[in-house]
């Protein structure tokens, strides 16, 4: 059996085998055969996450044929979809109804269950998670019984499978509350970093979604501010030669020439990220929200992130920025600040408090060890929660304090899967071994 292995190319696995279920009748036949022979079962969509959260020695479960459209109601807003589906795919499928996702984070490559799963979002002070979306759930159980779950039906499952960390079961279907197809009115602007971190809980109170990026060793921020329209709009997308300039040569193109230069003379780092500050120019369009909302990663990395609370994040940044003036660590990648509104899902970074999510970033061929650990120390003692699908050091003792409702959530986990069927290492460090 070939080695499997996530996007960034840093978490390898060799599953004992490889199903890919077509339905939920051939889920529930591959968790009852793997149960009786013994082994864990994970299911995994995009391998988008950072972490191991997918990784098994055990069944691997593919969703990519769980991938269907299985309602659409157009006139509640209501889709139900297959837990396989991908953003990227799912984008175009509900543009043809009218309908559109309410947010999107700024990758679309991962699986609906494994975005829920994991916490994924995008930015917009006012906005939840993708997980906030979610009306209804259908489930595999360890034990091989199908389940629905909603705010009416079994809602204690319901309240923690949205971000279940594919712990409690195998999501085989998800119902969508989906709002009316819309554009957005997009303005990208490079602004001076200081200004930015004066004013950005006003930027963000005065646009629907609103977010920048920063490389530390400069002083530049690229600001994306994104205002909602209806959905029959004008449309003035980015012209094809701008796309090509922006978003291939320079996003992708000079950005991997940057990582490799650095990798090879990290010394030219901070000169070359703070040249491509420079080189960041303003642009505006309007266009169809999830064609906006995506970008293209094609320079791979590894990432952390963290949830802290909305009134920590300038004074956090600026403890950051310090941080990187005072030590001779050369961050290849800029940060990228986002808002996102606060919910009531157990387990979701978010739970319970509006909050600003920064993310750290470094090339996969250069060191982050020394990085990502100063970044974990000041964004934990801000408050911070981390992405369930980034990298992080926290342990189940560690996490238990940040959240209210842990101790609930692994109490569920033990009456629906006590044989820890859905288990893995990485699960074993977060929620608690067996």
């Amino acid at each position: 059996m070939s080695a499997w292995r996530n996007w960034s190319g840093g978490v390898r696995a060799n599953p004992a085998r490889v199903v890919a279920p077509a339905t939920t009748g051939e889920v529930v036949d591959a968790v009852r055969a793997a149960a009786r022979e013994g082994l864990r079962v994970k299911p995994v969509g995009a391998g988008h996450s950072f972490t191991s959260i997918a990784a098994t020695d055990g069944v691997q479960l593919r969703a990519d044929r769980l991938n269907r459209v299985v309602d659409v109601d157009r006139d509640s807003g209501l889709v139900t979809v297959e837990g396989g589906i991908s953003l990227y795919e799912l984008g175009p499928l509900l543009h043809r109804h009218g309908l559109a996702m309410e947010n999107l984070g700024d990758i679309d490559r991962q699986s609906i269950s494994g975005a829920v799963s994991t916490g994924t979002h995008g930015t917009g002070a006012a906005i939840g998670t993708i997980a906030t979306q979610i009306r209804a759930m259908q489930l595999v159980l360890a034990d091989g019984e199908v389940v629905d779950c909603s705010a009416d039906e079994r809602p204690e499952l319901f309240a923690a499978a949205r971000v279940g960390l594919g712990a409690l079961g195998v999501i085989t279907r998800v119902t969508l509350q989906c709002v009316p197809a819309f554009a957005l009115h997009g303005v990208e602007e490079p602004l001076p970093i200081d200004e930015v971190l004066d004013g950005m809980d006003e930027l963000a109170d005065t646009h629907d979604h609103w977010e920048f990026f920063w490389f530390p060793h400069g002083r530049t921020a690229l600001t994306k501010r994104h205002t909602r329209l209806p959905g029959d709009a004008p449309l003035k997308p980015i012209g094809r030669l701008r796309h090509i300039i922006d978003d291939e040569i320079l996003s992708n193109g000079a950005l991997g020439a940057i990582m490799l230069t650095g990798t090879a003379i990290p010394a030219t780092i901070p000169p070359l990220t703070r040249l491509a500050g420079r080189a960041l120019s303003r642009r505006e369009y309007v266009d169809t929200s999830y064609k906006v909302f995506a970008s293209t990663r094609r320079v791979r990395f590894f990432e952390g992130e963290y949830a802290i609370p909305r009134e920590a994040a300038a004074e956090v940044l600026r403890e950051i920025r310090h941080w990187v003036d005072t030590h001779d660590e050369r961050v290849s990648f800029p940060f990228e600040v986002r808002y996102v509104a606060g919910d009531d899902i157990p387990l979701a970074p978010t739970y319970g408090r509006d909050s600003v999510y920064i993310a750290f970033h470094q090339y996969r061929r250069m060191p982050y060890r020394r990085f990502f650990d100063a970044m974990e120390d000041i964004l934990g003692a801000a408050g911070g929660r981390p992405h369930w699908g980034k990298l992080h050091r926290l342990d189940a003792a560690a996490l238990r304090e940040k959240y209210p409702r842990f101790t609930e959530f692994t109490a569920l986990r033990d009456t629906l899967d006590p044989g820890r069927l859905f288990t893995n290492d990485y699960l074993d460090r977060v929620l608690g071994a067996p």
